[in-house]
């Protein structure tokens, strides 16, 4: 059991750091959009080839709002879900594991 509880704490860790960089990511991809940046730069193509999976399947449950894309705040928004409720739960099933 106490490898469990190691390995758990692990997951969790590791899974936080993820959520948060993720996090990151789609806020620089929405203050992008701002700016209409260059489509063939590698950052760019990294950033929504990395992202646009996500977004798109937000993008298929919300209704069109005239040109305002609200799925890097609903991604968000379930991020920070995650983070508040999975993250904890991982790490007290690793404490009580001990």
């Amino acid at each position: 059991m106490f490898v469990i509880s190691h390995f758990l704490k692990a997951l969790a860790t590791v899974l936080d750091m993820a959520l948060s960089l993720y996090m990151w990511i789609i806020i620089i991809r929405a203050l992008l959009s701002w700016v209409n940046p260059d489509p063939y730069n590698p950052i760019v193509r990294f950033l929504y080839g990395i992202t646009e999976p996500v977004l798109a399947r937000i993008r298929r449950f919300l209704p069109p709002l005239g040109g305002i894309d609200l799925s890097p705040l609903v991604a968000i928004l379930g991020i920070v879900f995650l983070k508040q409720f999975l993250i904890p739960v991982l790490y007290d099933l690793a404490y009580s594991l001990r």
